[in-house]
């Protein structure tokens, strides 16, 4: 089979296509010959500084849909040629991909392409929400990368909570137009937006910020908070030191910091991932979500799909297409 992979860090260039066996079910896992795989900014991560990256040569992805290739000892539910989203931890830049089947999920058939798009975006999006941000009818919110793929879907999913107001950051006019078209009341693409919030709230601020940037964003998500605000922090994107958040920051607003992390949620409560992404999945078979692919790449053109990705001017969500 080919795959894609990294004998050390750097720039897209350091992806390489080599050949390999294809890799066989443990107990508990299931092998997926991959369709499609989604490309995230945790891969450019990966790539760059080593981000979950256990060893070196290292094949990238943490998402796929394809159909079941074999089932492990152990594995029911599932049987070879059926249709599949899977969730990974590595790996899925290939044409073949071993997953535990606790992070595997049946699909109806034809809808593989969009499948792609949905294990990592979608559950982030509903967790951080509902879960994680406990989202009530007439809140107002913010969203920090609001043309990216998790973005995309979190102004949906607010606006079908009953969300009173939805506001969006984004680096560009460009992706700030982007933004609007699903579902986002106004969009602010300075980097000193807690101003801009102020002003869009009438001075109140927000009820829940979302920030996977960390360093000054979550700073000024912080400064955005309304009283009993929550901010819900889910990555460092600018790779700034860790935030500390302390008492005379919190008290004065009634304000709440929370964390999620969706590999976390993997490792140490699968069942209750499987049914966060059950829940997040209707979301898409309802209508009250739509996920947009805005570019697709063959499976050996994955550098073109970092740079494109790498250069923060990509909106919703990239594919690499492996197979049929």
């Amino acid at each position: 089979m080919r795959a894609i992979e990294f004998q050390k860090y750097g720039g897209p260039e350091v992806l390489r296509v080599v050949t390999a066996e294809p890799p066989e079910p443990g107990p508990g896992q299931v092998s997926i010959d991959v369709a499609y795989a989604g490309v995230n900014f945790a891969d450019v991560k990966a790539r760059t500084e080593g981000y979950r990256v256990p060893s070196l040569p290292f094949r990238p992805g943490l998402e796929a849909s394809g159909r079941v290739r074999a089932v492990g000892e152990g594995v029911l539910g599932f049987y070879p040629g059926q249709p599949v989203a899977a969730f990974t931890p590595g790996g899925s830049y290939a044409e073949v991909v071993v997953a535990d089947a606790t992070a595997v999920f049946a699909l109806p058939e034809g809808h593989l392409r969009v499948a792609a798009t949905v294990p990592t975006v979608l559950p982030t999006a509903h967790a951080l929400l509902h879960e994680v941000g406990r989202i009530r009818p007439g809140d107002s919110v913010l969203v920090q990368g609001a043309a990216g793929g998790v973005g995309t879907v979190v102004s949906q999913l607010a606006k079908a909570a009953g969300a009173g107001a939805v506001y969006g950051v984004t680096s560009s006019p460009a992706k700030a137009d982007y933004a609007r078209r699903y579902g986002y009341d106004e969009v602010f693409t300075t980097a000193s937006f807690a101003d801009d919030v102020r002003r869009a709230t009438g001075g109140r601020g927000v009820d829940l910020a979302l920030d996977p940037v960390g360093g000054d964003s979550f700073r000024q998500c912080l400064a955005s908070l309304a009283t009993f605000g929550r901010i819900v922090s889910y990555g460092n994107a600018s790779a700034a030191d860790p935030w500390q958040v302390g008492q005379s920051e919190l008290f004065p607003k009634t304000a709440s910091v929370a964390g999620f992390s969706l590999f976390t949620l993997a490792r140490e409560a699968p069942d209750a991932l499987r049914e966060l992404t059950a829940r997040a999945f209707r979301t898409i078979a309802d209508g009250t979500v739509k996920l947009p692919v805005t570019a697709e790449f063959p499976l050996t053109d994955a550098p073109d799909a970092h740079r494109l990705l790498g250069s923060r001017t990509s909106t919703g969500k990239l594919l690499l297409r492996v197979g049929d």
